[in-house]
């Protein structure tokens, strides 16, 4: 059975009631993923909703051409796949493990009579929606007033969090996805990074040599 603290630290559950939230907890199942794996694919059927508990899971777009746009990183803590469960569409994205990961996935059916039956508790999917929109106005916002190089900056400031040396989680060709433009281009803006000295690479270990100058070339 899923831990119930890690649905209480979620926006969606963290309101719920003791009593509540251990009857959503004991209709959980936990999965593993390795690296590739695809949880559930663009336009399948969805019956549950996912919290990451480790790992990251890459929510991704594709064109008809093939091309792929990362438009999320699911991250430890974060919920996802929640939107059919309100306007019962299908998925609106693929969802792929980007490395060992596991999720804690809660089946809609138990949540919708909750929902029915206390409505007052839609207040947490209220916070889970503004917390969404927030986040795409600030993706907007990014492609707006960020060029590919600052954009660049950004992500792999959000990737490395508090750390200065991190292993990319991730292949450049997922984080041009992430970051909405070609692997070229990306690639271009990382080398400038290391002619700067503001980062050094070693294959995929990557060490912040200057955080202050890449963080304000994010802005």
């Amino acid at each position: 059975m899923p831990d119930v603290n890690v649905l209480r630290a979620t926006e969606l559950f963290a309101s719920l009631s003791e009593a509540a939230l251990a009857k959503i907890v004991t209709t959980g199942s936990t999965h593993q993923l390795e690296r590739g794996d695809t949880l559930f694919d663009e336009g399948a059927e969805p019956d549950q909703i996912y919290v990451v508990t480790s790992g990251r899971i890459a929510m991704v777009n594709r064109s008809i051409d093939g091309r792929e746009s990362v438009v999320a990183l699911m991250e430890p803590g974060d919920l996802f796949g929640e939107m059919p469960l309100f306007d019962g569409g299908k998925r609106s994205a693929e969802a792929r493990a980007l490395e060992h990961s596991e999720v804690v996935a809660i089946p809609y059916a138990p949540l919708r009579r909750l929902y029915q039956r206390h409505p007052n508790e839609l207040w947490g999917v209220v916070k889970l929606l503004v917390a969404r929109l927030r986040a795409t106005d600030a993706t907007l916002a990014d492609s707006v007033f960020l060029d590919v190089t600052g954009r660049t900056a950004k992500r792999l400031l959000e990737l490395a969090g508090d750390k200065d040396e991190f292993t990319l989680p991730i292949t450049q060709e997922e984080l041009a996805g992430i970051v909405g433009a070609s692997r070229e281009r990306v690639n271009k803006a990382i080398s400038a990074f290391v002619r700067l000295n503001w980062i050094t690479l070693t294959d995929r270990r990557y060490t912040i040599t200057n955080r202050e100058q890449l963080t304000i070339r994010a802005r």
